[in-house]
């Protein structure tokens, strides 16, 4: 529902110090995270101050959702070739 939060699951339990976690809106890379410093950035204006992601498991939580947030959020890691996991999110 549009206003709530929502949390994106990677699937790992502890990043690696090796690690680096992707974000994608789309085509668009919205955040990552990098597993030697847990140095996080966020790229993409739309999610401005509502993205965070978590330190230990690179997890991608949005606030106060609204419908623009709808589609698709792929998340990767540096150390496998597929994705950890894809979301097909529509925001009502």
């Amino acid at each position: 529902m549009e206003g709530e939060s929502l949390t994106l699951n990677t699937g790992v339990t502890e990043m690696q110090r090796d690690d680096l976690i992707l974000w994608t809106f789309g085509l668009l890379l919205i955040a990552k995270i990098n597993g030697k410093d847990n140095k996080r950035e966020f790229y993409e204006e739309r999610f401005r101050d509502r993205l965070k992601l978590n330190h230990r498991t690179g997890s991608l939580t949005i606030t106060n959702t609204r419908t623009t947030d709808s589609g698709l959020y792929t998340v990767t890691s540096s150390r496998i070739e597929m994705p950890l996991n894809t979301f097909n999110i529509t925001v009502y």
